[in-house]
């Protein structure tokens, strides 16, 4: 446990922090997988408006520091692919 005030109170800043982002990364991949889900179905609509959700989330995400720009990047890129080659 932290001896500080001030380190006690960054404590709890931080696991604060890694909860909201530990949330929000779940949310990411719970959405990739309801996409890749749509993709194996071959439902290209479905599929579509599933990777239009998964890239606001992932774009509102790296916004927010919890994924590195480029990170962000290639993962709406690879999935994006992935939607591409259902043609």
């Amino acid at each position: 446990m932290a001896g500080q005030g001030s380190a006690a109170k960054r404590h709890r800043q931080s696991e604060k922090a890694r909860l909201r982002n530990k949330a929000a990364r779940s949310e990411v991949r719970s959405s990739v997988r309801r996409f890749l889900t749509a993709i194996e179905a071959n439902d290209k609509d479905v599929a579509a408006e599933q990777l239009k959700a998964v890239t606001k989330l992932i774009d509102t995400a790296a916004g927010k520091g919890l994924y590195h720009a480029n990170t962000a990047a290639r993962k709406k890129s690879r999935l994006t692919r992935k939607l591409n080659a259902l043609t």
